[in-house]
């Protein structure tokens, strides 16, 4: 199930972060310009709103780009302790949404239900 994660987070910041978690737990990690095609990717990471149709528009262009991927969506405007993959994530279309702000242990868990645990861990 392992494959490399891509992360679409404009927030330069939080993408730094994200990254750092991510690495720090063994994951191979691409920014949305950096993807090498013949790299395979188990795993898009992409911070959304619920609201708008850029929301709609992103979410089908990474599946376009990423089709046998999974998808993570983070979004600071759903509310914390919602259900990861309940009716919020079938709405948007995606696997797993998880509400900003994030904690680490959470994230990195839903990461590895998704793709597997890091090949180092």
């Amino acid at each position: 199930m392992m494959g490399a994660i891509v992360l679409y987070e404009p927030d330069d910041l939080m993408c730094h972060l994200l990254r750092e978690w991510l690495t720090g737990a063994g994951y191979t990690v691409y920014g949305a310009a950096a993807v090498d095609p013949n790299i395979r990717i188990g795993l898009v990471i992409a911070s959304i709103s619920t609201t708008g149709v850029d929301r709609d528009t992103l979410i089908s262009r990474l599946q376009r780009e990423h089709p046998e991927a999974s998808m993570l969506a983070l979004c600071s405007q759903a509310r914390a302790g919602l259900s990861s993959d309940g009716a919020l994530a079938r709405w948007l279309g995606v696997d797993r949404v998880m509400a900003k702000p994030l904690r680490r242990g959470e994230f990195l868990a839903t990461v590895a239900s998704l793709i597997g645990p890091s090949p180092s861990h």
